[in-house]
């Protein structure tokens, strides 16, 4: 791909691994994958793209370094992306390749687990939090950042790299890993020697393989984002410098780029770096102009993130951006002169548990879908946001554009009844053996996993009570109580204590207790930790001896279920528990959805992969099923009810829906109410799925 010419106008598409931008790969600790779907003249992509809208003034032309640039020249109708940031050429020089070039951008992020190979065109987020505490290069868990952003390069897209080490993006601890969280005085994004010891064994180990894939080694990469948002936490001003000589130092060459919303944009500049911004109002973009100006003179402008929705949270509205606003306050931001990225053109799902939260005066755990209401729905189809921001760019492309390709098939499957199911009760005895703790142990610090504690799932603490009274225990985040198999009710953050019948002898308390998703954003994401925090106490007096499992809900825990382990669901089954039932797909598999209806709570596994949670609760009403992850045959269904069935009956079968799934796409409807969203002061119109 050649460098655009001074005058050309194309569209391209960037991808991020990471929300983000450009051709952005949000790196994060970790890896993850998401998201498919048609792009139209964007090719087809997932959690993360951009649209590239060079308009250089002037700009000498520079001939193309061998290796592995992008294939496409800008002379093709663009199914693919650039990302030169206007002004600046890649290797961050002003007034070198790429000189006066507006960048329009449209993100999407992939999350972890992935789906195969086959679906990652146009995925590429991935936190740092899947990493063990020491990865090997050899391990094989570097190898997706690589292979993504190749393929990026293969179908002609420039990528800006978003490495982290903190993402945000609505994910677990907004991408780092819950292990740091073992250290009792970590403090995390700042320069605590526990901290920047393991930022540097990560970056150790992932600048080994980025780095000779930057433009000036003849890569993709033209960009590279210093940490994310960093002025609206600001707990240590010596923490920014470090991440930029942590990435310097290990040959990151590339522009480099901050990124912060308002209430973090005057304090997140950094010398030498050029400052972005986050936005989705027009009064926002005027007020950060103004600031940029300030701060950073006539460089070039650009909105890293332009909001083109909003994630949802559990119990919540689901959020729906006009498309017509949309449209409004892009076309302002490209007059304005300012390079953007379509933050997001494509969310994706946060398959299993690597969701997020946020927790200001309640805590909020996100759903399962990353939909967004962005410009592809979470299955990749067209929306009217799609429609008439293509037209928009469509008019400065300077040429007509292809026709779009049609969208996925999908198709709705027979439903399943489950045949078979297996007592958590029961599932203990096959399980992995319980860790003996005098006093409950929080996730992160349980002596498993060669070290590095509990990330995500559930875990359960037994001990022996021989009274009644008041139990109290500080539960992260929902703690579901029984005597031996009775289920007493439920502790979160606002229910803290719970009453305890009369019992005869010795009985068994437990505390079934989830992980509903770690804060991504703000202050208080040192105090994260899971599971039961300090001591369970019983009218006062703190009880000791107990059990703990930890139920992961991971391929190795869905192995121990053979086959020889489940009963016939001929009996009331006693909950919690854990369903299987066969899904027959006759012909080549089709992307699609799960809906349970009657389920209260829970988590659901196709051919054991994690799809996610459900909750009666809402917004969420359905779980995006990839048909890459369906084989022809039978097919595996878990559905994992982790709680009471208070109905009176099994539920419904789980059903498989074709369509679009958890959201119709269309405008906000009449009525529509205003909220102010927590990280931003702009209004987003709400509606809830009903």
């Amino acid at each position: 791909m050649e460098p655009p010419r001074a005058g050309e106008r194309h569209i391209r598409l960037l991808w991020e691994p990471g929300p983000g931008v450009g051709s952005v790969t949000r790196l994060g600790w970790g890896w993850g994958s998401e998201g498919r779907g048609p792009m139209g003249h964007l090719g087809r992509g997932g959690r993360g793209g951009s649209l590239c809208w060079p308009h250089a003034l002037h700009h000498d032309p520079a001939t193309p370094r061998p290796g592995l640039l992008p294939k496409h020249s800008p002379a093709v109708p663009p199914q693919s992306g650039c990302a030169d940031i206007p002004g600046w050429g890649p290797g961050g020089d002003p007034g070198g390749v790429g000189e006066g070039v507006s960048a329009l951008q449209g993100a999407s992020c992939p999350q972890h687990p992935q789906p195969p190979r086959e679906g990652w065109a146009g995925e590429g987020r991935g936190p740092w939090a899947l990493f063990p505490p020491a990865p090997s290069p050899e391990s094989g868990l570097l190898q997706p950042p690589r292979a993504f952003i190749l393929l990026a390069a293969e179908v002609g897209l420039w990528v800006i790299l978003r490495p982290g080490p903190y993402i945000c993006s609505e994910v677990d601890l907004g991408g780092l890993p819950s292990w740091l969280l073992r250290d009792p005085d970590m403090r995390l994004r700042t320069t605590y020697k526990g901290f920047t010891e393991a930022v540097d064994l990560y970056f150790d180990h992932l600048m080994l393989r980025v780095v000779p894939l930057q433009y000036k080694h003849g890569g993709p990469i033209i960009a590279v984002q210093v940490e994310n948002e960093y002025g609206s936490y600001n707990k240590d001003p010596a923490y920014m410098p470090y991440i930029k000589k942590a990435l310097q130092d290990r040959g990151i060459a590339e522009l480099l780029l901050t990124s912060d919303n308002q209430g973090g944009l005057k304090s997140g500049v950094l010398d030498g770096v050029l400052a972005t911004i986050n936005l989705q109002s027009q009064s926002e973009l005027q007020l950060f102009t103004t600031i940029l100006l300030g701060a950073q003179g006539s460089q070039p402008k650009m909105v890293m993130e332009y909001w083109t929705g909003w994630f949802d949270s559990w119990g919540g509205p689901h959020y729906i951006l006009d498309s017509s606003e949309v449209l409004n306050t892009v076309s302002a931001i490209v007059k304005a002169g300012s390079s953007i990225n379509l933050y997001m053109f494509h969310g994706g799902t946060n398959f299993g548990f690597i969701g997020g939260a946020m927790h200001f005066q309640d805590y909020k755990p996100d759903v399962t879908s990353y939909d967004y209401d962005a410009v592809l729905t979470e299955a990749g189809d067209y929306t009217a946001k799609y429609t008439k921001l293509r037209e928009f760019f469509g008019s400065m492309a300077g040429a007509p554009l292809p026709v779009p390709p049609d969208l996925l098939p999908k198709t709705a499957y027979d439903p399943v009844t489950p045949a078979f199911y297996v007592s958590l009760w029961d599932a203990l005895n096959f399980l992995e053996l319980p860790v003996t703790s005098e006093h409950p142990v929080n996730m992160e610090n349980l002596p498993i996993n060669g070290g590095s504690g509990q990330s995500f799932g559930y875990t359960l603490y037994e001990t022996t009570v021989t009274a009644s009274g008041v139990l109290t225990a500080l539960v992260r985040d929902r703690g579901q109580v029984f005597l031996n198999t009775f289920f007493l009710g439920t502790l979160d953050y606002k229910k803290k204590t719970i009453v305890i019948p009369t019992v005869q002898g010795f009985t068994t308390l437990r505390i079934l207790v989830e992980n509903c998703g770690r804060v991504n954003y703000g202050d208080n994401i040192d105090q994260q930790r899971k599971g039961i925090i300090g001591n369970v106490y019983l009218n006062d007096s703190p009880l000791k001896k107990f059990k703990i499992y930890s139920l992961e809900m991971d391929r190795s825990f869905l192995q121990r279920f053979t086959a020889d382990k489940w009963k016939p669901l001929t009996e009331e089954p006693v909950f919690p528990a854990f369903f299987l039932g066969a899904l027959s797909v006759l012909d080549s598999p089709y992307d699609t959805f799960v809906k349970l209806e009657g389920w209260e709570k829970g988590v659901v596994f196709i051919n054991n992969q994690n799809l996610g949670r459900y909750w009666n609760i809402g917004p969420q009403e359905t779980l995006y099923l990839p048909g890459a992850w369906l084989d022809v045959g039978l097919n595996k269904v878990g559905a994992c009810p982790l709680g009471p069935l208070l109905s009176p009956a099994l539920p419904a079968p789980p059903r498989f829906p074709g369509g679009l799934g958890g959201r119709e796409r269309t405008d906000v409807p009449p009525g529509d109410r205003l909220a102010i969203s927590p990280r931003s002061s702009s209004l987003k119109r709400r509606w809830r799925n009903g």
